[in-house]
């Protein structure tokens, strides 16, 4: 009997262990809508002055319905406790839909829709995350704008350098997040 309970009580936490994270909630332009997204205007100048309001840094993510690599990062990314304790604490998040017809306002006052904004800021894989600095010049695109811009998924690991790196203004020493990511890994190993 005890053998019995003892072989059930394994299945069952194997079974638990291989199950896949939880599900991120599906809006109906079919992308991924964490809890942590900001429904704004996408007015990029305001979202900009909002998240300074909130000493938070501007992250915008272009997704599109379907993408499997986004949904790897909203399941698997995202979801990692320490990648997400960084975005809820230091980043205000706002979502693009790479096909999306949403007027968007970008920094020099041009407004399109997010399939025409995505072509104008060169982003091409889903997801795209963009970083924006505290402040910009007059007259700047968030392209011109942008201090790092990951196209396309990555692991928790370089997701979460990415992030600590923009938070912590990496970019402004002119060493490179390569280096970087390199230099952390190569310490994580020691």
């Amino acid at each position: 009997m005890l053998r019995t309970c003892l072989r059930a009580a394994t299945l069952a936490a194997a079974a638990l262990a291989a199950a896949p994270a939880a599900a991120v909630e599906i809006g109906d332009d079919g992308l991924h809508k964490p809890d942590w997204l900001r429904e704004t205007f996408k007015d990029i100048s305001e979202d900009l002055a909002e998240a300074n309001a909130e000493g938070r840094r501007l992250m915008i993510i272009v997704e599109q319905r379907g993408c499997i690599y986004c949904t790897e990062m909203h399941e698997k990314v995202f979801t990692d406790p320490a990648v997400e304790e960084l975005i809820r604490a230091h980043y205000f998040v706002v979502q693009l839909n790479l096909f999306g017809d949403v007027p968007v306002t970008d920094l020099d006052g041009t407004t399109l829709p997010e399939k025409e904004m995505a072509v104008r800021w060169g982003v091409m894989f889903t997801p795209t995350l963009i970083f924006l600095p505290e402040t910009v010049e007059p007259g700047q695109t968030v392209a011109e704008a942008a201090v790092a811009q990951m196209p396309g998924a990555f692991g928790r690991g370089t997701t979460e350098a990415l992030l600590t790196w923009v938070r912590d203004h990496g970019y402004a020493s002119g060493e490179h997040f390569q280096k970087y990511l390199a230099d952390r890994m190569a310490g994580a190993t020691d």
